[in-house]
């Protein structure tokens, strides 16, 4: 394995030069990323807290939030930081890492994503046999397999990254690392090492895509044999999950599926994969799904209530002896 000996750092180049426009990516970007891990933080304290959450699809909507929340994380952050500095430097090993992170937890999402497909298949074309097939333990060793081969598919991209050699530019384009930007700056012939990105991240955006769009059209299909309201619920369930599908896949495959070539569109692109998506998922899954809406309203009306009964009790003297100079007062008033 090849390697780099004569770059320790990289510089980002960022969305913007401009310094009036990176006070307004610092914002907007900051927005986001609050929302991002506000929305899936509360997807995921509403679902560990409910009792009515408990069916495999909210046990694999828990991961997709997580992996969302890490997702954004491994980009954001730096993102908004450097957008208010004048160098935006990260070192090769901090590079590598960023790398590592964003496939360790992008492949995740991929492989939930497809796991919440084969549920709702069970779900709804196979509704006898479904209770027995999606118990817990099933549903726990599939998201152990899902992060196994999550970390697989890491150390596969971390490795070619690390056979990289660097040898003079060190300019990364947009503003995080990943192997297609890196592939720009290796002073080396990267044909085969493209390659071998397309057939592995590549292939896992394409095949995915394809797979869960095959599996909806089946699902869709099969809502024939319902009654109404089976169709209306199960139709607003995939029709979440559909959008989904297609506002990661859809990026995934534009990134990874092509040659390291340079189109103007690439930084849009980049930032709505990497922070975009996960702002807009739980919007998606909160504002389409009633029962975690309703949750969401227990959940709030249960944290209120017990700061209320908290707050009584922590004040029980104040409250007895406000009550004790009202009785007072009141029977001082009846007295004159």
């Amino acid at each position: 394995m090849q390697q780099n000996n004569s770059v320790t750092e990289f510089i980002l180049l960022g969305l913007t030069q401009n310094p009036m426009r990176q006070k307004i990516v610092f914002v907007i970007f900051f927005i986001f990323y609050m929302g991002t891990m506000v929305g899936n933080l509360l997807i995921i304290v509403t679902i560990k807290s409910s009792r009515t959450l408990g069916s495999p699809m909210y046990f694999f909507l828990f991961y997709l939030s997580l992996a969302d929340s890490f997702f954004s994380t491994s980009t954001a952050p730096r993102l908004i930081v450097d957008s208010l500095s004048a160098k935006k430097l990260i070192t090769y090993h901090e590079c590598m890492i960023q790398v590592f992170a964003l496939h360790l937890f992008g492949s995740m999402e991929i492989f939930v994503l497809i796991l919440m497909a084969a549920d709702r298949y069970l779900a709804i074309c196979k509704p006898l046999h479904y209770p027995t097939i999606m118990r817990r333990q099933v549903c726990t060793i599939l998201i152990i397999f899902a992060w196994i081969g999550s970390f697989i598919h890491s150390i596969s991209q971390i490795i070619l990254a690390l056979r990289l050699p660097f040898c003079g530019p060190n300019l990364i384009d947009p503003y995080c690392c990943d192997l297609q930007p890196l592939l720009k700056l290796a002073c080396m012939d990267t044909y085969r090492i493209n390659l071998l990105l397309v057939s592995n991240s590549g292939a896992i955006c394409s095949s995915s895509f394809v797979i869960l769009m095959i599996s909806y059209i089946v699902i869709l299909h099969s809502l024939r044999n319902h009654s109404a309201e089976g169709r209306r619920k199960a139709l607003s369930t995939c029709t979440s999950h559909i959008i989904v599908v297609i506002l990661f896949f859809g990026p995934c495959i534009f990134i990874y599926t092509r040659p390291p070539t340079t189109f103007p569109m690439d930084k849009m692109v980049a930032v709505f994969y990497t922070i975009g998506t996960p702002f807009l998922n739980p919007f998606i899954y909160t504002l389409r799904n009633a029962e975690v809406k309703n949750a969401m309203k227990n959940l709030w009306h249960i944290t209120t209530t017990s700061k209320c009964v908290k707050w009584i009790e922590g004040n029980k003297s104040d409250i007895k002896r406000f009550l004790k100079q009202l009785e007072y007062e009141t029977w001082s008033s009846e007295v004159r």
